[in-house]
């Protein structure tokens, strides 16, 4: 059974589009950060009433990074170590 609901997704454009599915991801446009839905960091701020502003989700990590965002320090460590390894390197970072 189809609700009808729909989703505001950031695309890789960076454009906000509708879509049925929910992001998996969640993300803060100010900082261009990308990062899991129970990231402890994000939900704290959410919790605090600022971060509403400035969220915005994403269909899939592939999306995230093409939209020029980067991983999360706290819940998605090993690839934002990966992504600054890079950044340093001054090589692109694909995931």
């Amino acid at each position: 059974m189809d609700s009808g609901k729909q989703y505001k997704l950031l695309g890789a454009d960076g454009k906000i589009y509708l879509s049925s599915e929910k992001g998996t991801l969640g993300g803060n446009k100010k900082l261009k950060i990308y990062g899991r839905l129970d990231c402890p960091s994000a939900n704290r701020w959410v919790k605090n009433g600022t971060y509403q502003k400035v969220r915005v989700f994403f269909k899939d990590e592939a999306t995230a990074i093409a939209a020029g965002y980067r991983p999360c320090g706290v819940c998605m460590r090993e690839k934002y170590k990966r992504w600054k390894a890079a950044v340093e390197a001054g090589e692109t970072w694909n995931g």
